[in-house]
């Protein structure tokens, strides 16, 4: 993309008068970077994506309500985090996290795991324990 045509549309990143760093080509070729207000189609994918990632915390959020799952794999949407990252943050393997799942599980912990899910995800063991409406 030449400096010249690096898109300026208005974003969210506008409001907060931001600026986007991207690599362009000037006029003899060589790359150079410019700053961008925002381009339109990364804007509506970047929300369509975190659309998608608020409708699966409300999905489990619902089935933590119904007592079919524990509240970790609400908050780790909410954190936007995998398994694997999960796990990596707790120093356990996946199967482990995963088995954490389970709601009967998840009453058993002892509160030092409790209290490093509570770090991981940046929130209480209160908040961790009983999810608000």
């Amino acid at each position: 993309m030449k400096a010249k045509d690096v898109p300026q549309d208005k974003s969210s990143l506008t409001d907060k008068n931001m600026r986007e760093l991207c690599y362009a080509t000037d006029t003899d070729g060589n790359y150079v970077t410019k700053l961008s207000k925002g381009w339109e189609p990364k804007i509506i994918a970047l929300n369509k994506s975190l659309d998608l990632l608020e409708e699966r915390a409300l999905h489990f959020k619902d089935l933590y309500k119904k007592g079919r799952i524990s509240p970790i794999p609400y908050y780790m949407e909410l954190s936007r985090m995998d398994l694997s990252t999960t796990a990596s943050y707790m120093g356990k393997w996946n199967w482990q996290i995963k088995r954490h799942f389970k709601p009967r599980v998840f009453r058993s912990l002892s509160q030092k795991t409790l209290e490093k899910y509570a770090t991981t995800f940046q929130i209480t063991t209160t908040e961790l324990t009983d999810i608000k409406d």
